[in-house]
């Protein structure tokens, strides 16, 4: 693959921006009891390092290699225009969901609602302390959802960390009413098999369907028994979500997924699905589901069908998320090798592992089948000190082309063209250097994605960033206007019904 270096490249160094001025947001929480994060709630997030991987880090930054510790570099045709910090929300940032003027921003701690009018100054509308990872986030009309991945007392938002040995144990997925987004009121949760790693909504006029992506069942946890071979589909009714529950249970790997170690060395076993996308024109959904890749029909969304079934067991170890390109004839699946905490973007590791996976979709109807096509991995130097993995990231909606953009934790930004699927390219970066030289640490965007014109990432470290992309192969994406936008619920940016 020809890639764009940043080797030596000329850096312009760029301060963090401070937040606009007046930027008090008002901390709420949704009980009146007092919550208070824990450190049970976020995963760990450094890993001290030897003298000699510190003296490689600083000689990489003194020969140019890479920037210095938070110092900002980035191609000619991308414009910084924003950084909002963290504020009330000190954990670790996560996923981005979108609707109207509004970003809506998880965190281990709770979401953050921004108002984006003004792309150059982001503005807080709202707070919500709500401990519990990941606490992926989508929206739909008045409702937002909520996933919960970590073992709680139960399902309040001032609920504590409590094992999952213990049966009255809570996790699973959140419910609330953002009518007032200043105010947003918490009114509805379904407990899930295994809690909910991340969620993915099919919106229908009056119901949204939720299918809640959870893995790892142990048989000492009262509910997350194994075998768990399948995802919760939830029906949340619009006009009264108070009556959301579950209403199917779907058995994905009948044969029981990928075996993982030690008949496929370095490969998960698949438990479940970590990540779906679904692209309701098409009646379609791609699984990442740890060991495997899906290709299934949500024809009838209660009852998903799958079509085919993929597996890597020479360069994938994790098979994380999953993006449909405009036609809907390729699949880029992710993976997460290091499983988010590791330096996986250097030399020992190469260009085919922890890298996406190229995908065209082949035949038609239920006759159709994933072919592999290529690796895009990011190949500008990252040092050992940075977790670098491929992540969260969306179509850039150009008609003619694939593009995409998408985050790669301390990896940056990529924003890389997949029209010929056999020959990926990236035409731009955006990067910060180490937050630290002292530990391997968790930090860099969770997600970048597209949305009217800008491209928006939540830093799990640094807060929401706001980028300008300047180029005459993505200028046409600055007409695309969308009303919503969940990342995993791709739209028809063209509307080809």
């Amino acid at each position: 693959m020809t890639l764009l270096h940043t080797t030596r490249v000329r850096r312009r160094r760029l301060g963090v921006a401070t937040a606009a001025a007046g930027l008090l947001a008002t901390l709420l929480t949704a009980t009146n009891a007092v919550a208070s994060p824990e450190p049970g709630d976020a995963a760990t997030s450094t890993t001290a390092v030897s003298s000699q991987v510190r003296a490689e880090a600083e000689g990489a930054i003194a020969d140019g290699d890479i920037p210095g510790v938070d110092e900002i570099v980035h191609s000619d045709n991308i414009e910084h225009l924003a950084n909002v910090p963290k504020d009330a929300l000190q954990s670790l940032n996560t996923d981005l969901a979108f609707q109207g003027r509004y970003a809506f921003a998880g965190n281990y701690d709770g979401f953050r609602i921004f108002d984006i009018r003004n792309p150059k100054k982001p503005k807080t509308v709202a707070q919500v302390l709500c401990p519990g990872s990941q606490n992926d986030i989508s929206v739909s009309g008045n409702l937002l959802f909520l996933s919960t991945d970590s073992s709680r007392s139960d399902n309040s938002c001032a609920s504590t960390t409590q094992p999952a040995t213990e049966k009255s144990s809570w996790e699973g997925i959140k419910v609330f009413d953002i009518s007032d987004k200043r105010h947003p009121e918490y009114v509805a949760s379904v407990e899930t098999a295994c809690g909910s790693h991340t969620h993915t909504i099919v919106p229908k006029r009056d119901d949204v369907y939720v299918y809640v992506s959870s893995y790892s069942p142990n048989a000492a946890f009262p509910d997350c028994q194994p075998p768990h071979d399948g995802i919760s589909v939830i029906k949340v009714p619009r006009k009264a979500p108070e009556r959301a529950a579950i209403v199917n249970f779907p058995v994905l790997f009948p044969d029981g997924g990928n075996p993982g170690a030690p008949e496929n060395p370095g490969v998960s076993k698949t438990t479940g699905c970590h990540d779906i996308t679904v692209l309701p024109s098409q009646d379609l959904a791609a699984g990442a589901c740890m060991g495997d890749g899906l290709l299934f029909s949500i024809k009838d969304p209660a009852n998903p069908k799958i079509i085919d079934r993929v597996q890597d067991n020479v360069n994938f170890a994790f098979w994380h998320s999953a993006t449909f390109n405009q036609d809907a004839d390729k699949v880029v699946f992710t993976d997460e090798l290091g499983g988010g905490g590791a330096a996986t973007c250097n030399a020992e590791i190469g260009p085919n592992r922890g890298a996406d996976g190229i995908y065209d979709i082949v035949g038609k109807g239920d006759h159709r089948k994933l072919v592999f096509r290529s690796y895009y991995k990011i190949d500008r130097y990252q040092a050992d000190v940075e977790v670098c993995v491929a992540h969260n990231g969306s179509i850039i909606p150009v008609k003619g082309r694939d593009l995409m953009v998408q985050a790669w934790y301390q990896g940056g930004i990529s924003v890389w063209d997949f029209t010929d699927s056999g020959k990926p390219k990236e035409i731009a970066y955006f990067d910060r250097g180490p937050v630290t030289l002292d530990a391997v640490t968790t930090a860099g965007p969770w997600s970048a994605y597209y949305y009217n014109g800008y491209i928006y990432s939540n830093d799990i470290a640094k807060g929401l960033d706001v980028l300008a992309l300047k180029d005459r192969r993505t200028d046409p994406a600055k007409k695309v206007r969308l009303d919503e936008l969940n990342v995993q619920t791709q739209p028809d940016y063209f509307d080809r019904h």
